[in-house]
């Protein structure tokens, strides 16, 4: 038989079928656990394909998110010689979405490796290398040469890889993490080495996206802004890289497209942005102004960002009837929301997508909560900025570690208070002042949580004073939910499953940190089919969103009790647990939504301004 000559073009078209085949042949979600409608959507090639860091935007970038090689071994051992298998970045190995699906463990390392190329438009540029979150230890080398390390789980950090890059256009980049889990005293949250009832899998390895960014050699590394309401103005901190005597800063606020303020100040010198009969911030009205942060050398724009702010102000003062309230923008303000995990069936740590992370806020404001309380977890930045846009107020959480010494919740700790290591206290004051850094501009965030129910507390009369020296914008809950100290702004009770006031502290706000858990387990939704928990469990939504309104009735007379905040657990199911609002897969509501939203509804007005 003779044979046909095949056209170029053909030849061509099948090559790119056939890689693309190979492409996905390598990579699918891992396990059998269930999953939610977002995983369906996920390929190597658009997986979080979104700016990582809205809070300073600049146009140019690179993601470097995609299918990576990667080698589990023993802790220790020298880099691996090859790399046989692929990961899914920027998956947890742990989760279904990374393809592998395998647990790491403390005398094991997780070693990655790809290879990527710079675009040529960016030369002359300083070549940054951006990791969103890695957890937990990661050592870092570029084309053979160990460029650094980090150490920590929830905050982003970066290298300046310039001097190391080669001159072939590939470009080589391994990372090795080592994360020991509950075997250490890092700040961890949920995660446990064997998971169970409120404790979840653990998540090692790179669970945010990896990006380069071409930037000046004269930049600005950072902004930090605060509002100031009262005196209608915006206070604005830079960093530069670089800055040398002369140098400007430059910013401009926008209301949509019109200039609304401009001001200059040598770079080191704080900005005071005049904001005249200022558009307040709330979730009510999350209006958020557009800011231009300008760098200028002898009158040359430097470097440029983009930014946003909005001008809101979280305090206390006593009400008519002597009771520390709350407030938003000086007025009463009941915060009202859900005790929220963070947690996926799929993906663990990491949202499956930017639209599935901002399904879980969009549903909050549905049911009619005006507050999420992000428990042990921080997010990536996307999802402030989504609370910023689309207006909750957020509680943030440390991220607990260590160990869990004497809790005390019902009155004021006088046991002997857990003492760290000076390693585990240097971790815990490294990390929890990185989270506030990291995430302080966003106008979302008003309270900053440091303990939860004694996990890992430690020296709390300190860190809760140090962390209102670092941020006095914002209120200080020193301990929610036991071993309280007369420190802080808040005393923060949990009870289950009703709501209840078994302590009051007349000179700190009074708030209910978290409350209920009613459980209802609905079949091919479950983690665990044969092992699921809850707090009470019911039959059916009905019964479900019975209680949930009765506690809601319940909670009204104990806001004029004095109340000022409370939190519902929780969002979603999480693991064996079955309390959530929806299913872990996010694809079934288990209640009533509009039920559930007039019941908040009245608990939130039960402190509305006269």
């Amino acid at each position: 038989m003779s044979q046909i000559p095949l056209n170029k073009n053909i030849l061509i078209a099948l090559l790119t079928v056939f890689m693309g085949t190979n492409i996905l042949a390598q990579w699918e979600p891992a396990g059998d656990k269930i999953k939610t409608e977002w995983a369906e959507k996920i390929s190597p090639e658009n997986v979080w394909q979104e700016y990582p860091r809205p809070l300073m935007e600049r146009p140019d970038w690179k993601n470097l998110n995609g299918l990576w090689d990667y080698v589990i071994q023993s802790k220790g051992k020298a880099a691996p010689a090859s790399y046989t298998y692929k990961i899914l970045v920027p998956f947890a190995v742990e989760s279904s979405l990374s393809g592998v699906m395998q647990e790491v463990g403390a005398n094991q390392e997780l070693w990655y490796n790809t290879v990527f190329e710079v675009p040529r438009d960016w030369e002359g540029k300083s070549i940054l290398l951006h990791f969103g979150a890695v957890d937990w230890k990661a050592d870092i080398w570029m084309n053979d040469i160990k460029i650094g390390s980090h150490k920590g789980g929830y905050t982003p950090f970066s290298f300046d890889i310039t001097p190391f890059l080669s001159e072939n256009p590939k470009q080589k980049l391994t990372v090795k993490v080592w994360d020991p889990t509950s075997d250490g005293p890092q700040p961890r949250g949920k995660q446990v080495n064997d998971p169970k009832g409120i404790w979840y899998t653990p998540v090692t390895g790179i669970w945010q996206t990896v990006w380069l960014e071409p930037v000046a050699k004269k930049r600005i590394v950072n902004l930090q802004t605060v509002p100031d309401i009262d005196d209608g103005v915006l206070k604005i901190t830079t960093e530069v890289h670089g800055a040398e005597y002369g140098d400007i800063i430059e910013v401009t606020a926008f209301d949509g497209t019109l200039a609304v303020a401009t001001a200059k100040a040598v770079v080191g010198e704080q900005i005071v942005l005049p904001i005249k009969n200022a558009k307040l911030w709330s979730p009510k009205s999350p209006f958020l102004y557009d800011l231009k942060v300008s760098l200028r050398s002898k009158n040359v724009i430097s470097d440029e960002v983009k930014s946003y702010f909005g001008m809101r102000k979280i305090g206390m003062k006593k009400d008519e009837y002597g009771i520390v309230r709350m407030q938003l923008n000086n007025e009463n303000y009941f915060q009202f929301g859900p005790l929220d995990q963070g947690w996926w069936p799929d993906g663990l740590y990491t949202a499956p997508s930017d639209e599935a992370l901002q399904y879980d806020i969009i549903k909050t404001k549905e049911l009619g909560f005006n507050m999420i309380r992000k428990h042990v977890k921080v997010e990536p930045a996307r999802w402030y900025t989504h609370c910023d846009r689309l207006g909750i107020l957020v509680w943030q959480d440390m991220p607990s570690g260590d160990e869990g010494p004497q809790w005390q919740n019902h009155s004021y700790f006088n046991g002997t208070e857990f003492k760290r290591t000076p390693e585990s206290e240097h971790i815990f004051r490294t990390e929890w002042k990185g989270i506030m850094h990291f995430l302080y501009s966003h106008p979302s965030i008003v309270v900053w949580v440091p303990f939860n129910e004694a996990w890992g507390q430690f020296k709390t009369e300190e860190i809760t004073e140090w962390t209102k020296t670092y941020d006095p914008s914002r209120l200080v809950n020193s301990a929610s939910g036991g071993n309280f100290y007369r420190t802080g702004d808040i005393v923060d009770l949990h009870n289950y499953p009703g709501p209840k006031m078994y302590l009051y502290d007349a000179q700190r706000v009074n708030v209910l940190g978290e409350y209920g858990g009613i459980g209802l387990p609905l079949k091919n939704h479950l983690w665990r089919p044969d092992d699921n928990w809850g707090y009470v469990k019911f039959k059916n939504s009905k019964e479900t969103t019975a209680e949930y309104v009765k506690y809601a009735k319940e909670l009204k007379n104990l806001v004029k009790a004095g109340f000022s905040a409370a939190v519902y657990t929780q969002t979603t199911d999480v693991e064996g647990e079955v309390n959530g609002f929806m299913t872990y897969d996010r694809k079934v509501d288990k209640m009533d939504i509009q039920e559930v939203k007039k019941a908040n509804q009245e608990v939130i007005n039960m402190l509305k301004s006269k």
